[in-house]
């Protein structure tokens, strides 16, 4: 029974350790694109003197009202999946890169996409069943989201 207690205590802590893994290209989220402008359905590219750290992971914003605003709410700017490409995530549960110009508002929650050498997932992924996506995005996310 002791090393039952010490095995659950040992993995109990060992899950708090662990991090999500975010797509930090260029080292910021979003490729330095400023998270708040997409709930503008803009994606403009940030700049450093709107420089912003949460969660280890550094933001950039295009002006100081979006970085107030981000410093007031930054869960409901945070891109969904570490900001890497939803529809990779849900067709084949692999982390991909985004393009930071291809992005979805879903339910008040921002969706990133890969968009390069003629393959536009964001226009694949309003082709097919997006709810049906989504949901399979959000399980593989769950199994993935802390591996590098």
């Amino acid at each position: 029974m002791k090393n039952l207690t010490l095995l659950f205590l040992l993995s109990f802590s060992f899950g708090f350790g662990q991090t999500l893994d975010y797509n930090i290209k260029k080292g910021f989220a979003a490729n330095g694109y400023d998270v708040v402008a997409y709930f503008n359905n803009e994606a403009i590219e940030g700049h450093k003197k709107f420089r912003h750290e949460y969660d280890s992971v550094n933001y950039k914003f295009s002006s100081k009202e979006h970085l107030d605003a981000f410093k007031t709410n930054p869960e409901k700017f945070i891109p969904q999946y570490g900001g890497y490409c939803a529809y990779a995530i849900a067709i084949k549960e692999n982390k991909v890169s985004i393009n930071p110009k291809t992005f979805k508002i879903i339910n008040d929650k921002l969706y990133l996409f890969y968009n390069a050498w003629g393959t536009n997932t964001l226009e694949l992924w309003n082709k097919e069943h997006s709810h049906e996506l989504l949901n399979k995005a959000d399980k593989n996310w769950e199994k993935i989201k802390f591996k590098k």
